[in-house]
């Protein structure tokens, strides 16, 4: 299915969950002087306005990132990229994960980007362009078996599709569990959607129970941004979990309240 388009999301709760993670990683990876490799499933259009009518048409970006963006550290690698990010396309705009890694990668790390819609595989090359970023509009899933394991063998990949169907929920497991096979020091990181029906549970019983290395899982619990909004949370799964992983959960913990948090190491 194609009809999933982000910009109705941008900068909500679970974005800022996954951002405040994903560049908190990346930020650490990079300092060391070894090349990476960073990999993206389901990229959407890196780059979103927050003012634009599908953004305003949901709110959840004011429930989201302007609400918690005061409290990100100053020295946090979110806040920074979305300081230059504002500085150069306005007060409104909201990196997504493309355009987060791309601040944080260097010149001798390699990107990897797939997205199948084809407005928002448009939108994608148009804010990779400065970066050089390899954007494929392509199955992202199918793009991950044919790259992995990627050269530079270090590295990251971000698998965060749109749940739209329940396969998508069956298909994490295996998918996963295939890549870490594939690319064994790959560090693998999963995002997906906590529903009040629940829909996340057995992927999540699945993915503890395959034993995968250095498996961690990671979840926020928030009310709905909206009435009638049935998303209650965001979930991570980590795989080959980093060095410092911890301490980006414990910051992330501490921007949206202890009481909204909950932690799952499996």
């Amino acid at each position: 299915m194609l009809s999933y388009q982000h910009g109705y999301h941008a900068g909500n709760m679970a974005d800022v969950h996954k951002h405040a993670v994903l560049a908190a990683v990346l930020g650490r990876m990079v300092q060391k002087d070894k090349p990476i490799s960073y990999l993206e499933t389901h990229a959407g259009s890196g780059l979103y306005d927050l003012g634009a009518p599908e953004a305003l048409r949901t709110g959840e970006a004011q429930a989201g990132i302007d609400r918690l963006a005061p409290a990100l550290p100053a020295a946090h690698p979110l806040a920074q990229v979305l300081a230059m990010v504002r500085g150069a396309h306005g007060a409104r705009a909201y990196p997504g994960s493309p355009v987060i890694a791309a601040h944080l990668l260097r010149p001798g790390d390699r990107m990897h980007l797939a997205e199948l819609h084809p407005q928002e595989h448009a939108a994608l090359c148009a804010a990779m362009a400065p970066f050089g970023a390899d954007v494929r509009r392509e199955d992202g899933f199918a793009m991950a078996r044919a790259l992995c394991p990627p050269m530079p063998r270090r590295g990251l990949m971000l698998i965060d599709p749109p749940y739209e169907v329940k396969e998508d929920y069956a298909r994490m497991p295996p998918f996963m569990a295939a890549i870490h096979r594939k690319w064994n020091v790959g560090i693998l990181i999963l995002w997906y959607p906590i529903l009040a029906s629940g829909a996340h549970l057995p992927m999540r019983a699945a993915l503890e129970a395959a034993g995968m290395a250095g498996a961690v899982g990671h979840e926020l619990r928030f009310g709905p941004a909206r009435p009638g909004h049935r998303m209650t949370g965001s979930g991570l799964f980590v795989v080959n979990a980093p060095h410092g992983l911890d301490g980006a959960l414990a910051e992330v913990e501490t921007l949206f309240g202890p009481p909204l948090a909950e932690e799952r190491a499996p």
